[in-house]
């Protein structure tokens, strides 16, 4: 049975907000931030790409429980789809209490580290990360509740709770900066209330299921198993773009600064594109669960045209705010300038972008989490991290840097092409 495009666009539509939370979150304290200076917006990216770093984690939780709760959902099992959900709700408990402690031990050597010799960088930085990371128990939940919802095919609860919580930190974090004059911290602030009510609506949800919410060692195990490939792959990309913060901080502030605003726009875009992926995800894993592999092949060609497609039209609307879209975050001209030398990088690589991110759900779907592991690990030791770190000694700036980034995303769109080709990806029944 052929999945109708409008399936799709049923799951993919609502995870563009969902998705985009958490980049939104980092947006809007990037545009009140930029006004405070360029030292604030560059303590803000040393400390925003450390705990982008946390949500990516959690994102990569979310994504492996979504293909198992699909797979259980498609074989007509709701309350094993819901049990994958209660596990990794405590996964993402017990990793966000972890992260939250240890960010206050670790925030300023971190900082140290990627913000280079700059005192008052480092200061803000990590007093920054210290409040930020508080956040972190409620944004792991929130991810965690994403993923078992999207396993079951539930689009509106999340909607509303992400919705209600960037509502809520768009209000709080102007007031909080300004009137009220905590000033760097008080983006923190806003960011810590607003995931911590998200992680409180999650949990809620599996409250109203009536399934046992008794700890499973044994379907945890499974799940770290599964998570285990996709846990390494998003570590990879972490440090390649941990790795290109501390080479822009050594070009200087301004520099920095502007990599902070075409990173998080880059990250934005990303995970609008990933709605598509998270579709596939759902619907992927909810065929095969049901044994119709025939259906899940023809399903994983029809979202890698969606996601091209998806990807261009970004690149047209990226390409035409090329002169506006800066000034949004900041009102430095230097900074404009150096954003401009990014973005036709930033522009030209979109569409190749979104194949990417829908033959990833596609694949993340089907739990052929092992093969893109290895795909991004050769990507990012291949073409990423070498370009990064050459523009560090050969002096290239911010275009050897995104060149990089540009180089690493043709890589895993040649070899994902491949793998879709072979059909191999695609095994059916609940595993």
């Amino acid at each position: 049975m052929k999945t109708p495009s409008l399936d799709i666009a049923r799951l993919a539509l609502p995870a563009v907000v969902i998705l985009a939370a958490e980049p939104l979150y980092v947006l809007v304290d990037t545009a009140v931030v930029g006004h405070l200076g360029s030292a604030a917006l560059a303590a803000l990216a040393v400390g925003g790409g450390v705990l982008t770093l946390v949500a990516w984690l959690g994102t990569v939780l979310a994504y492996g429980t979504t293909g198992r709760s699909a797979r259980r959902f498609g074989a007509g099992d709701r309350p094993a789809a819901v049990r994958e959900g209660i596990q990794a709700s405590w996964l993402a408990l017990i990793a966000g209490v972890i992260v939250a402690v240890a960010a206050q031990f670790a925030a300023r050597p971190l900082a140290a580290l990627l913000a280079g010799d700059d005192p008052g960088v480092v200061d803000a930085a990590a007093q920054w990360m210290r409040v930020a990371a508080l956040g972190a128990p409620g944004l792991m939940l929130a991810t965690a509740g994403n993923g078992w919802l999207r396993g079951v095919q539930d689009t509106r609860r999340p909607l509303s709770y992400v919705v209600g919580a960037f509502a809520l930190s768009a209000v709080l974090c102007p007031v909080l900066v300004y009137p009220l004059g905590f000033g760097l911290v008080g983006s923190a602030i806003a960011n810590v209330v607003a995931q911590t009510t998200a992680g409180a609506l999650f949990v809620r949800a599996l409250v109203r299921e009536r399934v046992t919410l008794r700890p499973d060692v044994a379907v945890m195990g499974a799940q770290l198993v599964v998570a285990r490939d996709l846990m390494l792959r998003g570590l990879a990309f972490q440090a390649c773009f941990l790795s290109a913060t501390a080479v822009v901080a050594r070009f200087g502030v301004v520099p920095l600064a502007a990599h902070q605003i075409a990173l998080q726009l880059w990250l934005f875009c990303a995970l609008l594109m990933d709605a598509v992926a998270i579709a596939a995800q759902s619907l992927i894993g909810a065929e095969l669960g049901a044994g119709r592999d025939r259906s899940a092949r023809d399903l994983a060609k029809r979202i890698a045209v969606i996601g091209g497609v998806t990807g261009a039209f970004l690149a047209v609307c990226i390409g035409a705010g090329a002169w506006s879209i800066p000034a949004w975050f900041s009102s430095d001209p230097q900074v404009h300038a150096q954003a401009l030398v990014v973005w036709p990088w930033f522009a030209a690589m979109q569409p190749l972008a979104g194949v990417v991110f829908a033959l990833d759900g596609v694949l993340i779907g089907a739990g052929d989490v092992r093969y893109m592991r290895n795909l991004t690990l050769v990507a990012a030791v291949g073409g990423l991290l070498p370009a990064i770190w050459m523009s560090h000694w050969l002096n290239w700036g911010l275009s050897g840097v995104w060149a990089g980034l540009s180089l690493s995303i043709v890589i895993r769109l040649v070899a994902l092409l491949l793998r879709l080709r072979t059909g191999r990806w695609a095994t059916v029944g609940v595993h």
